[in-house]
């Protein structure tokens, strides 16, 4: 698979620094579903702190995509479900400690009411090529 085409602005569109506007990729398509701070037991990680919630999200997601034969490199698409839009700080300090500025997928955030447990500040998805 060729390196993954990012464009951050297209012509006449607002530049976005935390994210890429359009992210061209040819591959296999890798849907990671919507990771919650949940550990390896299933318990809840950083209750009522989102910067801990989203480490162990972006964990989440590493090991879902290692699972499909995939890495941060590969991601060309992110979805933030967020409980307050303050979070997202947070969420992208946790995302800049696996994906370079340079490397930045294409992105949407979401402020929802609330997600599937009152605890969880967020959810993330993923959508990933990787060759073959």
């Amino acid at each position: 698979m060729s390196e993954p085409t990012r464009i951050p602005a297209p012509e006449g569109v607002a530049p976005a620094p935390p994210y890429s506007h359009v992210v061209m990729a040819t591959g296999r398509l890798v849907a990671v579903s919507g990771q919650l701070p949940l550990d390896a037991d299933g318990r809840l990680v950083g209750e009522g702190d989102p910067a801990a919630q989203a480490r162990q999200v972006f964990e989440n997601l590493r090991r879902c995509l290692a699972a499909a034969g995939a890495g941060f490199d590969d991601v060309v698409k992110l979805t933030y479900f967020v409980t307050d839009i303050a979070h997202l700080p947070a969420v992208r300090t946790a995302r800049a400690a696996h994906i370079p500025d340079d490397r930045l997928p294409a992105s949407s955030a979401v402020q929802v009411a609330a997600l599937v447990r009152p605890e969880f500040l967020m959810e993330i998805e993923a959508f990933a090529v990787v060759s073959g």
